[in-house]
């Protein structure tokens, strides 16, 4: 009984000082929280749902054709204007060389219609003389029979001389106008159907061209599909492109947390295939107009008894800084760790600029309808020889 009464006053204070001390972890705990959300955590916000997303450009025919032969293979890299896939160009070449004997027949034919108009402007003229030359026999006739000289007969055929060199001279204007519809306010070049046979060479040419599919961007092939001997029809996808050095960051984080996120904040941003290694900067660059759900293919319908309020995630696309993505490329459909500094809120929440100029181009397709501009210009040019030899003659 005495040893119980003297061991209890004896572990008060130990026990005492124990709880002290939790007393004392827990309140430097929470000011530590208190501290850390006040000097850190109310400017930053972070998520780990976050891929890395890039442009997938998928490589298509435009014409019917069976391949034979194709360029690159999955992981390869491809320059701009590389050859992908070849198609067998026989039907594609006889087009087009029916398409360009067609152009220059039909230079020839346009040539022939002016020719024709100076034809019937000579005929004119000739009829205009031989009508003159018809009303001066006439005259002098009348003014004969008038004092007897000749018969009413002659002078009746001097009328009738008169009335075909006019009626010849009528049908002759009248063919000259014809014609000259056909060229009025042209040369052969834009003749329309100079202009007609041009557009079918240009669109054979085109045809031709794209026997051989080009890479349209310079990046890594992904996903083909395609095998030599495969007929395949336009829209087909064969493979695709990637430029990885143009690849953004869409993360995806919660409605809460995006009160005081907007465009141009800086973002630190950390991968699964590198670890804390390696870390990217980067930048705010948009802020999505919808959640994910909103967009989906089968959107959530709530308008239910069983309704259950669940927290929304909205795509935050943000931009890598480019020389950190050379020195460590990334790939499509990455893991990502991003944490976006909350600091400067001077900027906009939604972008307020329209884009200026094209976000994502290529010229290589341009470059085949200026080769098919040059061939058209070579053979109407070719064509027009003869005419613009004869014409410095002259």
């Amino acid at each position: 009984m005495s040893t119980a009464t003297q061991d209890t006053p004896n572990s008060n204070p130990k026990r005492k000082r124990w709880l002290l001390i939790l007393l004392a972890v827990v309140i430097l705990a929470g000011l530590a929280s208190v501290a850390w959300e006040f000097l850190y955590g109310r400017w930053h916000e972070d998520t780990d749902d976050a891929y890395v997303n890039g442009n997938v450009v998928q490589i298509t025919p435009q014409i019917t054709g069976t391949v034979v032969s194709i360029g690159a293979d999955d992981g390869d890299l491809v320059r701009k204007g590389q050859v992908l896939v070849k198609f067998d160009p026989s039907d594609a070449d006889i087009a087009l060389q029916q398409a360009e004997a067609n152009l220059a027949r039909t230079v020839r034919q346009v040539r022939g219609l002016f020719s024709n108009v100076d034809g019937y402007k000579a005929d004119v003229a000739a009829k205009k003389v031989a009508l003159t030359k018809a009303e001066a026999d006439f005259k002098r006739r009348q003014n004969l029979a008038n004092d007897g000289a000749i018969s009413q007969e002659e002078l009746a055929h001097a009328r009738d001389a008169l009335d075909t060199a006019r009626s010849s001279l009528t049908s002759s204007e009248q063919q000259l106008d014809t014609n000259r519809a056909l060229v009025d306010d042209t040369v052969i070049a834009s003749h329309p159907d100079v202009k007609a046979a041009s557009a079918k060479l240009r669109q054979a040419y085109l045809d031709d061209a794209r026997a051989v599919i080009i890479a349209p961007v310079t990046g890594y092939v992904a996903k083909r599909t395609v095998q030599v001997g495969q007929r395949v029809q336009p829209g087909a996808t064969l493979m695709a492109v990637i430029p990885l050095d143009q690849v953004w960051i869409d993360a995806n984080f919660k409605e809460t947390q995006l009160k005081h996120m907007r465009i141009g904040q800086p973002v630190e941003i950390r991968s699964d295939l590198y670890g804390s290694e390696v870390k990217y900067s980067g930048t705010v660059d948009s802020l999505g107009v919808g959640t994910g759900s909103a967009f989906s293919l089968l959107p959530a319908q709530n308008a239910t008894g069983n309704w259950i309020k669940i927290v929304q995630r909205v795509p935050v696309r943000i931009r890598i800084n480019a020389e950190e993505l050379a020195k460590n490329p990334l790939r499509i459909g990455l893991s990502m760790d991003v944490n976006v500094s909350l600091h400067d809120q001077s900027g906009p929440a939604l972008a307020q600029q329209p884009p200026h100029e094209a976000v994502f181009s290529t010229d290589v397709y341009q470059e085949q309808l200026a080769s098919a501009d040059q061939l058209i210009e070579k053979l109407i040019q070719a064509n027009l020889a003869d005419a613009n030899h004869r014409t410095a003659q002259r």
